[in-house]
């Protein structure tokens, strides 16, 4: 990663936030939209735009080297101002986080065959983790992992069953992690990269959720004989577990970066509405119980920037940072949740209904709660550290 200073990185992020207020924002109300989000013509749409006004990835310099994290909270900050953003300006999950793998542990050849076409926006992808949780699959813990590829040649074949894969229909690209044998007895894990379509693997449904920013939606899908040259391992075999951590610290944090962005938006609509709307002779602003709210919201904003600021500073020091971002997607995602919330109910009815962003804000950000772990599994793993740590004291 390589810094281009606090000037230089808000001078961006000048340039994104005024993009995305300017030329995003009026996508807003379209209803070119697919079933379970946006949909292909608009994100290629918008991505020409950004492309036009030379923003297309934004965090990711023309020589292919990815801007600190501190810097990225910046411009990502400002790409959430709307939930298309992230897909105009292709910082959005889950391409963001494999965009970052990618170059930091793909050869060349893998580069130049994947990792380009989604800097350029030309591509979307799919990281394949998650797995079905009545069959004892692979979720928050991933050591459950129930996929499995087994050497054949010159080739793996992959055969399991994958869920919630955020962004599949429609990808073009594909990470797929896999339980493989190292010899040892241990669990181990591999990282393949594929092209999509590919006719091994098949989509069995793709559920409807309460978010709806994303591409694609999160589909179920069935791996049967997924062939895979030996070559297009990510990575070295038996890693995978090490790379999804790689992978995982800094896009919990990316995901507290772009949804600070749109609830930093929320509150600027209901203050707006809380300063217009009339009440009992006098604003509501002016009305102690929703004042206070707005107040609040103000004191969640700054703490969780505080927070997102802290943890990029740690992650850039070279640490993968594991306890850090654990903690930071605990504090972000719930003080976003209560600033949507309360957003909600300061503009009433109006905060429920589909006339402004905000419903959809406080859906995406309940969603926010649970994807790259849930909230008691992040607490459960600080409390273990704890007692590592003590442990490592009485000794």
């Amino acid at each position: 990663m390589t810094g281009i200073g606090i000037d230089a990185t808000n001078a961006l992020a000048k340039r994104v936030e005024q993009f995305v207020r300017n030329v995003v924002i009026p996508y807003e109300g379209t209803t070119d939209r697919a079933a379970h989000g946006p949909s292909e013509a608009l994100i290629f749409e918008l991505r020409a735009k950004a492309r036009d006004a030379g923003l297309m990835t934004p965090h990711i310099r023309p020589d292919g080297t990815h801007l600190t994290q501190r810097e990225t909270a910046i411009i990502l900050q400002a790409s959430g101002l709307s939930p298309l953003g992230p897909l105009a300006l292709n910082t959005a999950a889950p391409d963001e986080g494999n965009m970052f793998l990618l170059g930091r542990i793909g050869t060349a050849e893998q580069k130049a065959r994947f990792l380009d076409p989604l800097v350029a926006g030309e591509a979307r992808s799919a990281f394949m983790m998650t797995e079905p949780a009545g069959e004892g699959g692979a979720g928050s813990d991933p050591s459950m992992l129930q996929t499995t590829a087994t050497l054949d040649g010159n080739h793996w074949v992959i055969n399991g069953r994958k869920a919630f894969i955020t962004g599949f229909e429609g990808a073009r690209i594909g990470i797929i992690m896999a339980r493989t044998d190292r010899g040892d007895g241990a669990t181990a894990a591999t990282m393949f990269l594929v092209d999509l379509p590919d006719p091994g693997i098949s989509v069995e449904r793709i559920p409807f959720t309460i978010d709806s920013s994303m591409p694609g939606g999160h589909a179920t899908l069935n791996l049967r004989d997924v062939r895979v040259p030996a070559d297009q391992i990510l990575g070295a075999p038996d890693e995978g577990f090490r790379y999804a951590q790689v992978r995982l610290s800094p896009a919990r944090l990316s995901h507290c970066m772009r949804w600070l962005g749109s609830a930093i938006r929320a509150n600027e609509i209901a203050s707006d509405y809380a300063c217009r709307r009339q009440a009992f002779g006098k604003p509501l602003i002016d009305h102690e119980g929703v004042g206070f709210m707005l107040a609040e919201n103000l004191i969640d904003l700054k703490q969780a920037e505080l927070i997102i600021d802290w943890c990029a500073g740690v992650l850039d020091t070279g640490s993968l940072g594991t306890a850090e971002s654990s903690m930071a997607k605990v504090a972000v995602s719930e003080s976003l949740m209560r600033v949507a919330d309360r957003c909600v109910q300061v503009m009433g009815a109006t905060g429920v209904s589909t006339d402004t962003i905000v419903e959809q804000v406080f859906r995406e950000i309940r969603a926010f709660r649970i994807y790259d772990g849930p909230t008691e599994v992040h607490k459960w793993s600080l409390a273990k550290k704890i007692k590592r740590d003590w442990k490592k004291q009485q000794s």
